[in-house]
């Protein structure tokens, strides 16, 4: 069922290939998007301009980058002086929560997008967390978006009055990496504009070894389609 004509949605953009790939089904589906990406001291900083390049060619209606401060926590390797783990198999990706786990993040990234929706009057909210290929992190399974959902609709002006029902989407959720990257293929994301490495070199190129690197190779191998970052 598609939204009502111009009907908003807030879309969580990282700017790597699952994100990317939400953003267009949402585009697809017929919504105004709203891009929300942030700043939050994350290594991989090379992935702000990633999202705001695919927020520029999907055809967002608006792109804002906010600015949060992580490592003030850390407890990450992606936010803290601990290394990024490389050369893991997948049996050990997907045994525990790996350090590149950020305490909270997408708790914190829903409740800025929430704040997002009901101050610009969207009911929508996307985010591409997948609970498949997902490297183990608490916060991209279903369970916890329900919760958020459910919470959503409960501290919020708009939710309380009735004047919004916010929904949070997750179309990726059951898709296998293979099955993000052909739907990406399918939706024209042009997926050199990705970013997917959690440890990058200075001059943005991905290291190929973290777990981000290899799911996303095995995505696109699984796909039979060639990554096209391997050919820059």
């Amino acid at each position: 069922m598609r939204p009502p004509e111009q009907s908003r949605a807030i879309c969580l953009l990282s700017g790597g290939l699952d994100s990317s790939t939400c953003l267009a089904i949402a585009r697809a589906d017929g919504y105004a998007c709203y891009c929300l990406s942030f700043d939050y001291g994350q290594r991989h900083s090379i992935e702000i301009q990633a999202a705001a390049n695919i927020a520029l060619e999907l055809g967002a209606v608006e792109h804002r980058t906010t600015r949060i401060d992580l490592r003030a926590f850390g407890g990450s390797a992606l936010t803290d002086e601990i290394d990024v783990p490389k050369d893991r198999e997948e049996s050990a990706m997907a045994s525990g929560i790996p350090i590149t786990y950020v305490p909270a993040r997408n708790t914190i990234f829903l409740a800025f997008a929430l704040a997002f929706a009901e101050v610009s009057g969207a009911s929508d909210i996307f985010l591409g967390v997948n609970a498949i290929d997902y490297s183990g992190y608490p916060d991209c399974r279903p369970e916890f978006i329900a919760a958020f959902e459910k919470m959503a609709n409960l501290a919020t002006k708009a939710g309380v009055e009735g004047a919004s029902r916010f929904r949070i989407h997750t179309p990726l959720i059951q898709m296998s990496k293979a099955d993000i990257v052909r739907k990406a293929v399918e939706l024209g994301v042009d997926l050199k504009l990705t970013h997917s490495c959690y440890d990058p070199d200075r001059t943005g190129r991905p290291c190929g070894r973290c777990d981000s690197c290899r799911l996303r190779q095995k995505g696109f191998e699984e796909a039979g389609i060639a990554d096209p970052l391997l050919a820059v």
